[in-house]
């Protein structure tokens, strides 16, 4: 039994190094990693616009004022209608449960969801106060974006090889040889995110209560964003 599996460990290691995607001359097989920094200049700021009233009509109503009065103020904020979207508005009963489990009727919830682009970053603590003061319920998550993203991540794939090929150079010259052709390249990772101060991201906003109390705006920590890129490649090597 034991000269079986010794013989079958044998077999299955050949096997899975034959069909391993390394060439079977001297080689060198390294990642390059990379990441560009950037400043976005665009928010996508998503919101959430809720009513509850006595009747699917009432609070379908209420909904669509609200979201009409957004929509009439998206002018002083260079914000143009065809970059806001809005989802299709929903209607449901909504029930609570009283003494001895009866289900009673409260009322209707009417919900719609939009999503407004930002072009002027530094007006988005304004904007974000306004449609608080329409009653939009809720700010459920701020999207910050670059303009150049097709760029940036370009940029960064640019460095990923060339941090391959400096990294390739580097161990093959300590080893006293030199890279040859490329073998093969896998496929490359790309990522981006953003730094807001040392926080993940943009806090969840909800309002409740009254407006009316005098406040100081909030300030947002934005230090950039991070796109990263990383490529592996597999050289050959000329060794003398």
């Amino acid at each position: 039994m034991k000269y079986f599996c010794l013989f079958a460990l044998l077999v299955f290691s050949s096997f899975s190094y034959s069909n391993n995607s390394l060439p079977n001359n001297r080689h060198i097989a390294v990642v390059g990693n990379a990441q560009v920094s950037a400043t976005p200049d665009i928010a996508v700021i998503h919101l959430e616009v809720e009513s509850l009233k006595g009747s699917s009509a009432e609070s379908k109503t209420d909904v669509d004022d609200r979201v009409n009065k957004l929509l009439a103020g998206l002018g002083k904020f260079k914000i143009d209608e065809k970059n806001v979207s809005a989802s299709g508005i929903s209607t449901a009963p909504v029930y609570s449960y009283r003494e001895n489990d009866k289900r009673e009727l409260d009322g209707y919830r009417a919900s719609r969801n939009l999503i407004v682009t930002l072009y002027e970053l530094e007006s988005l603590n304004a904007f974000m106060d306004f449609a608080l003061s329409v009653q939009i319920d809720e700010i459920t998550r701020v999207e910050l974006k670059s303009s150049k993203e097709a760029e940036l991540k370009n940029e960064a794939s640019a460095l990923a090889v060339a941090n391959a090929k400096e990294k390739g150079n580097m161990l093959a010259s300590a080893f006293g040889a030199t890279l040859g052709n490329v073998y093969s390249i896998g496929s490359s990772a790309d990522d981006s995110y953003g730094r807001y101060g040392a926080n993940s991201g943009i806090e969840r906003i909800e309002v409740s209560g009254s407006l009316a109390k005098p406040r100081v705006s909030g300030k947002y920590l934005q230090e950039n964003m991070v796109f990263s890129a990383s490529v592996s490649v597999v050289f050959d090597l000329n060794v003398e």
